[in-house]
């Protein structure tokens, strides 16, 4: 097999693409051949030394994947043996195979094609975990920034879905443009944002998505309607807010963290259905990834490259020829 192998935490100057020994699956794991990974905002910071979770050295990144099961370990279902399947394993994923729990995997219909399964858990699993957060209704409305981002795609489709009213914003009329290609009711600029909100929901937003928390949190924050919800899923930014929390107190509102990743360790069962209720909505079209770019596997600094300029709408794929 061959990999992306991160021996220094410094970004691109600490990545070598190397063959290495195909691994081999310990007892409730699999092998998976990867035909496709994508890009997420941790991965960046995971391999710059900045993300919470920093593994030893060396390590393969790369969390989220798509491939098929090319061999079992010990106490795995044979049925598994080459079914398509989607995974979110935290590292691993930038290479041709990967080892991976089974229990971890979410085997996906074949008419889901593999850059769409790499680009399924991550984004869609937070943003359909937020929404429960939130217990957001058909008929409220959300606002959703950051949302050309691969959060925010997933957040304007199914908050769609749910039969809510969207509330996109984003940077450039380009990236507004491809919100309401997807579905987003309204698109408003970052620049004078406490303003357009004002004229978009003079009554104020029932819920809102935040995954780059930075300067717009606050009027974000200001914009929330009586016992509206703030979900906070990240900070892209880079910056974490100070806001005015005595507006929660005004509002009745409610501030909700949102960590998808740990929700899933904690409680898989109920992780497992919610990522089992994507699939009917993927069938519906509902649910449809929004793909930037898909590259070669080998591309990888490219991708980062793009990634941290900015330019992204919806998310990036590496393809293994």
């Amino acid at each position: 097999m061959h990999a992306w192998i991160c021996e220094q935490a410094t970004g691109l100057d600490g990545l070598r693409w190397a063959e290495l020994p195909d691994p081999q699956p310990g007892p409730g794991q699999v092998r998976v051949a990867i035909e496709a990974a994508s890009l997420n905002f941790p991965d960046w910071l995971i391999v710059n030394g900045q993300y919470q979770m920093k593994p030893p050295l060396p390590f393969v990144p790369g969390a989220e994947f798509c491939g098929r099961v090319v061999a079992l370990g010990a106490g795995v279902d044979a049925a598994l043996l080459g079914r398509r399947v989607a995974g979110f394993a935290g590292l691993g994923g930038f290479a041709t195979q990967t080892v991976a729990p089974a229990a971890a995997l979410l085997p996906l219909p074949e008419s889901l094609p593999p850059e769409a399964g790499a680009a399924l858990l991550l984004t869609y699993g937070t943003v359909a975990h937020a929404l429960q957060r939130a217990a957001l209704r058909a008929g409220e409305t959300l606002l959703v920034l950051g949302a050309a981002g691969g959060v925010g795609t997933a957040a304007i489709q199914l908050a769609k879905a749910a039969g809510a009213r969207v509330l996109a914003v984003a940077s450039t009329p380009e990236k507004r443009q491809a919100c309401l290609d997807i579905g987003a009711d309204q698109a408003l600029p970052t620049e004078g944002l406490r303003e357009a909100l004002k004229a978009a929901a003079s009554q104020g937003v029932d819920a809102v998505l935040d995954p780059v928390g930075g300067p717009l949190a606050e009027a974000a924050l200001r914009a929330l309607a009586w016992r509206g919800r703030y979900l906070v899923v990240g900070f892209a930014q880079g910056q974490i807010p100070a806001l005015p929390w005595n507006l929660l107190l005004l509002k009745e509102a409610a501030l909700l963290g949102v960590w998808w990743g740990e929700f899933a360790k904690r409680e898989p069962a109920a992780n497992a259905a919610l990522l089992a209720g994507l699939l009917p909505l993927w069938e519906q079209g509902s649910v449809r990834p929004v793909l930037d770019q898909v590259l070669p596997m080998r591309e990888l600094p490219a991708a980062f490259a793009r990634m941290t300029a900015r330019a992204v709408v919806g998310k990036l794929v590496l393809r293994n020829e």
